[in-house]
């Protein structure tokens, strides 16, 4: 039985229990965690399924690291069934060969050739994030760390940045609201979907629903939110990094020796590209842009000589159909790191 003294548990959904740490605090890649995937329900065997699928799928749960070889697959009579299992191997083989989630991660933008599907890599954020928050107490900086790894429908409205989950929201804008405050959906659907905004006062209320992915934060600037969102990007950096660094939003870059930046998604990106050249960027562009930040290292001598002391200025922005897209991996692979030289 769970002590009510220990932190809130929370992201069942995560995988986290399946892992054990190694000697540098990552997640060890165990049998239980590849045999997880086998049982979606892309790769479960239905009725319809032939032996052969049958009998692959019970042989990788008993020994979830066996190798399959090609022509095996190609006895498979369902076109999709090989195709998932061509994914999922992919993915299996990508995490044994690296040993942890984390260096998977890493190996994975490194390549440059990602060839995985979005919910391999999403899924292994959110295992690594459940890893760096482990013990966390505070449900407004897990929820969130939700925006690493979970796309968000985006409700500007007179200063605040109300963010939801987009998978949640469409469901709720097919089937019906729920109760508690207003964040408004798209217009299309036209309906309204309500959707509870975690805040100081109703913070608790996050920890026994935090796998449904269904409450909304501000991440307006000067909230708690945004806050919460920048010592999520410090200790994602410093997990992944050793590199310690402070990140704290601000309204506007004014920087003649403005010389590096980096886009927390493909929106933002775009956009501080075009500022940083010159080029005129045009109102409904701007106001996509979410927040901006100040990244600066602790230690200048972790930066390449040339930017030592430096800051580094973050964006994040979102899409036309305003949802907030975060590339998280983008701060492990483009900050202007001294091994970069």
């Amino acid at each position: 039985m769970r002590d009510p003294a220990d932190p809130p548990d929370f992201w069942l959904s995560s995988g986290f229990h399946l892992l054990r740490r190694d000697g540098a605090g990552r997640l060890a890649v165990s049998d239980d965690f590849l045999r997880a995937f086998l049982l979606r329900p892309e790769l479960r065997p239905i009725a319809d399924s032939c032996a052969a699928e049958v009998a692959l799928h019970e042989a990788l749960l008993a020994e979830p690291r066996q190798a399959v070889p090609a022509q095996r697959l190609a006895g498979l009579a369902d076109a999709d069934a090989r195709d998932n299992y061509r994914a999922i191997l992919a993915f299996r083989d990508l995490l044994v060969r690296e040993g942890t989630v984390e260096a998977a991660y890493l190996a994975l933008w490194r390549a440059g050739a990602i060839g995985l599907p979005p919910l391999f890599v999403d899924q292994m954020a959110h295992v690594v994030l459940r890893n760096i928050l482990d013990g966390c107490a505070e449900p407004i900086r897990v929820r969130a760390a939700e925006l690493l790894f979970r796309p968000q429908k985006v409700t500007p409205q007179d200063g605040a940045v109300m963010v939801a989950d987009e998978e949640t929201v469409e469901l709720r804008a097919a089937g019906g609201a729920a109760s508690g405050r207003l964040l408004a959906a798209d217009e299309a659907p036209p309906r309204q979907v309500e959707i509870d905004v975690l805040d100081d006062a109703h913070a608790a209320a996050y920890w026994a629903r935090s796998d449904r992915f269904d409450t909304g934060l501000d991440i307006g600037f000067a909230r708690p939110g945004l806050d919460a969102l920048c010592r999520v990007l410090e200790a994602w950096v410093r997990h992944f990094l050793a590199a310690e660094v402070s990140i704290q939003p601000v309204q506007s870059i004014r920087d003649e020796r403005w010389i590096w930046h980096v886009g927390l998604d493909a929106e933002a990106s775009a956009i501080l590209n075009d500022l940083y050249d010159g080029r005129a960027v045009e109102d409904g562009r701007l106001y996509r842009l979410l927040s901006l930040f100040r990244l600066e290292f602790q230690d200048p001598v972790r930066m390449l000589p040339r930017l030592a002391g430096r800051p580094v200025y973050l964006g994040m922005a979102m899409t036309p159909a305003n949802v907030l897209r975060l590339k998280p991996q983008n701060l492990l692979v483009n900050l202007p790191l001294a091994a970069m030289a």
